[in-house]
């Protein structure tokens, strides 16, 4: 038997979404044709469009679909920067955080290198928290600065950042501030109007959707430079045919996360801070990097667990877990097989070899006790065996 513990990566489409886009999936139809299967597929987009904004307090015109999370993530990135810095010249800077995934880090970097942007790096506590005066230092007293952009929870750890305070910090100064929300946004109460955020991403497969389709919310006065170039379907910003299926099915998930998100995250903070103290009580010598306290859902991802396994490399404790039943990651899954520590913990204050022993296990809407037991019995044999292989036991 399988026990699935990276909810994070991805997470398993509920039966309702699978049935909307199984359903949609099977009618004809270009959401841009006149005729009547065109029209009738725009109405299921232009309904869900409805839906997925009353479900995180945006107006449908501030959704704009895309292909997933880091074609949105570049769109707010690529997208803010360059419509300001053709408007105001002398704005050319970026600040952003040390921890961001590589969907806003990887354009951010791009910028830098191709079109003469410059960045100043907000760096986090050992918690993984970004300080609200640390941006307010960075834009006080400068005009230079044309974005800045702040994961609302971490992909990796699972803290989560004071985002309306981050945002409003930014609004005094005139800038341009975008979040990545996709991991809060299953077990967090998102708001776009009451983030005070300009952008903010969103993926469809992290809430029970479909892995392809996400949305860049964008407040209706947010200037963006188009990254993709053809039909203009989009607000004139973003091209391509839209998912009528995709779409469909985001709106569902998303409306069932929402519906359900506080019962279901008592239930996954129950299961993590068991999962936690459990494997803590092993002897081993595991800690938990950021901060965690048990009860905390506000301030950690509910259902996020990431574990410290000293004398041991991630990809052997992977590897080993697999071979037991048990899936989880060693952090971000677009950096799996990548041998290298991961940069949120180096960004956290953690050494290089400390980086190298961890582990993600994260739950979701298909965990349940068996699953945590799975992983605190396979643990002790696992690290026995990683450490042998390292020659650490």
């Amino acid at each position: 038997m399988t026990h699935y513990l990276d909810h994070a990566a991805t997470t398993p489409m509920l039966p309702a979404a699978l049935e909307a886009f199984v359903g949609t999936s099977g009618r004809v139809g270009n959401p841009s044709s006149l005729h009547t299967s065109g029209r009738a597929a725009r109405k299921v987009v232009e309904e869900s469009r409805e839906r997925i904004g009353a479900a995180i307090g945006a107006r449908p015109s501030e959704v704009v679909f895309t292909s997933g999370g880091t074609e949105a993530d570049n769109l707010a990135v690529k997208g803010a920067w360059s419509a300001v810095r053709d408007s105001e010249p002398g704005r050319s800077r970026i600040v952003s955080s040390g921890i961001e995934h590589h969907a806003v880090l990887d354009p951010v970097e791009f910028l830098v290198e191709h079109d003469g942007a410059r960045v100043s790096w907000l760096e986090p506590d050992r918690c993984g928290h970004i300080g609200v005066e640390d941006l307010r230092g960075v834009l006080a007293g400068s005009d230079d600065v044309a974005l800045a952009t702040v994961m609302w929870a971490n992909n990796e750890v699972g803290t989560v950042q004071p985002v309306a305070e981050l945002a409003a910090v930014a609004r005094e100064h005139g800038v341009v501030f975008h979040t990545d929300a996709v991991q809060a946004l299953g077990h967090l109460p998102v708001r776009f109007d009451d983030s005070g955020a300009d952008l903010m991403t969103l993926s469809a497969h992290k809430v029970g959707g479909p892995v392809g389709v996400g949305a860049l919310v964008a407040r209706r006065d947010a200037r963006l430079v188009p990254q993709l170039h053809g039909g203009g379907q989009e607000r004139q910003v973003r091209s391509g045919t839209l998912d009528a299926a995709g779409i469909h099915a985001f709106a569902v998930a998303l409306e069932h996360t929402v519906e359900h998100r506080d019962v279901e995250a008592k239930r996954v903070l129950a299961l993590r801070d068991r999962l936690v103290e459990g494997a803590l009580g092993l002897g081993l010598g595991i800690t938990v990097s950021g901060c965690w306290h048990a009860g905390d859902a506000a301030g950690r991802l509910p259902g996020n667990a990431h574990l410290l396994v000293p004398g041991c490399e991630g990809d052997s404790l992977l590897y080993l877990l697999d071979a037991a039943g048990v899936e989880c990651s060693t952090g971000s899954a677009c950096q799996a097989g990548v041998p290298q520590p991961s940069h949120v913990l180096l960004a956290m204050g953690y050494s290089e070899a400390q980086a190298r022993g961890a582990l993600r296990l994260s739950l979701g809407h298909t965990s349940s006790d068996a699953d945590v037991d799975a992983v605190l019995a396979a643990l002790p044999g696992v690290v026995d065996r990683a450490r042998r292989a390292g020659g650490v036991a």
